[in-house]
Formats: C-alpha cells, sequence, structure tokens
C-alpha cells in the first residue's frame, strides 16, 4: 500500500497537469523492488507551462525549496536536482525531488514514450519511469543504490522469464546483475547474447559458466559506473558549494 502522503503529492501533480514520471525509490516500490521509501522524485519536462503547473502544484502542498539550488530553469537545465519539503496537512514532511536530466538517460520525450502507466484499485494512475530507464537512473556512485539495480532487474525477470519477448531478453542480457540468471541467458538464447556481447563485454565470462568470473566481470562494471558518475557530478557539486557560501555569506551581511 502507498503511503497516504506520497498519494497527495502524486495526485496533487496529477491534478494541476504537471507532466512528470515518478522515479527513485518510490518507482522501485511500484516495481516491486523495494517496501518503502520516504521520499518522492520525479522527473519532469521543465518548459515554461510545465513548470507553472509545477508551481501550483507546489503552492498547494505548501513546499518549500530547501538548501540549494534554488527552484530555477537554468539549474534543472544543467542537471543538478531541486528540493522541496511539503508542509500541507495530507502531505506534512514529505520530500519532492525534482530534475529534469539524469546521467546516462535521454532526453524527457523519450523518457515518456517509455514510461509504464499503473492504475490502482481507487482508480488513481501513476506514471512511472520506463525499467530500462529507473536501472539507468539508478547506476550511481551511492552504496545503496547498486542493490537496487540488481533486484529490480530481479524482479523483472522473475515476472517474465516464463514466456520472454526479445526486448525483455536483451534488457536481462544489458542489465543484470545475477551470474546464474547471466550464465543461463547467454546459453539459452546465443543470437540474442551475440548481439548484445557488442554492448557488454562481461558476457564473455558468462559463456565459461563461472560464477565467480561473472562477479568479478560484474564488480568491476560497478566501479566504472560509480566513476563516471562521480566525474559527472563533481562540476555539479562544486556549483552547490558555490551556492552555499553565496547564502551563507548573504545570512551574514
Amino acid at each position: 500500500m502507498i503511503p497516504n502522503p506520497i498519494i497527495k503529492v502524486l495526485s496533487t501533480l496529477s491534478c494541476h497537469e504537471v507532466r512528470h514520471l515518478l522515479m527513485g525509490g518510490q518507482a522501485c516500490v511500484f516495481y516491486g523492488a523495494a517496501e518503502f521509501s520516504r521520499d518522492c522524485d520525479i522527473v519532469i519536462v521543465a518548459d515554461h507551462d510545465n513548470l507553472q503547473r509545477l508551481s501550483g502544484a507546489l503552492e498547494e502542498l505548501q513546499a518549500e525549496c530547501i538548501a540549494v539550488p534554488p527552484f530555477e530553469p537554468e539549474y534543472l537545465e544543467r542537471g543538478h536536482a531541486v528540493h522541496f519539503r511539503c508542509h500541507s496537512e495530507d502531505a506534512m514532511g514529505m520530500r519532492l525531488d525534482v530534475m529534469t536530466r539524469m546521467r546516462g538517460c535521454g532526453e524527457f520525450p523519450v523518457l515518456w514514450e517509455r514510461r509504464m502507466t499503473l492504475q490502482d484499485g481507487d482508480g488513481m494512475t501513476y506514471e512511472l519511469l520506463g525499467i530500462e530507464d529507473l536501472v539507468t537512473a539508478k547506476k550511481t556512485q551511492r552504496d545503496k543504490d547498486w542493490p537496487m539495480v540488481r533486484r529490480l532487474v530481479d524482479a523483472h525477470y522473475e515476472a517474465c522469464r516464463d514466456s520472454p519477448n526479445e526486448d525483455q531478453i536483451r534488457f536481462w542480457l544489458k542489465e543484470s546483475r545475477t551470474p546464474d540468471v547471466l550464465i543461463y541467458l547467454v546459453s539459452e538464447y546465443p543470437v540474442l547474447f551475440r548481439e548484445v556481447l557488442a554492448h557488454r563485454k562481461l558476457l564473455g565470462a558468462a559463456l565459461s559458466g563461472s560464477r565467480s568470473a561473472v562477479q568479478q566481470e560484474l564488480s568491476l562494471e560497478e566501479l566504472a559506473e560509480r566513476k563516471a558518475d562521480e566525474a559527472y557530478w563533481l562540476p555539479l557539486k562544486r556549483e552547490l558549494e558555490q551556492l552555499r557560501l553565496k547564502r551563507r555569506k548573504n545570512k551574514s551581511d
């Protein structure tokens, strides 16, 4: 069951017709890879009209911008997340993080075309980041995200393994982090394995049937992604630090 404060945030966004996609931990809950998430993370299209609709939703939620950067389009366009805290009665204390760009993910129109639409028993509709894009977005330098990536792909595999289509098999070959699954896939689907091998060299290790060899390659792949994420965020973090310094200076003057 989705906690009421999160339903309030998402329903308010929908009522104001904010074009958005749910991502982060709460999206992982919907996909069956997590049990609980306290925050609400969304990606939006950052055109003028949508930002105006978002402003209306934030006003209804009594959401204040916390920390840095400020809620301005230029920061969203550069890849920053803007953070809000809700103070309305039904969403008290909920944190809402808003982004428009994520490392490795496409532009919003592409993400929208690949989205997952779900509806609950009360008729509430949720627009989620597609699982392929959610997995990509979760490949960060944070320790907690990598077990989530594995659980996301494993949950998808368990749900679809009995009668998969080729796109699903390609997804598992590209993204699975479970050695036994990869060893099975490269053996069972040799044509698709050879197709995906050009994009993911570690699949070659799965041919040997050695779990330890595959796990070693997975660890190296994870390390490379962590370093890439760190490099991506480094200039953004420097900019945030300058904004913090400027804010402290203004407060002291």
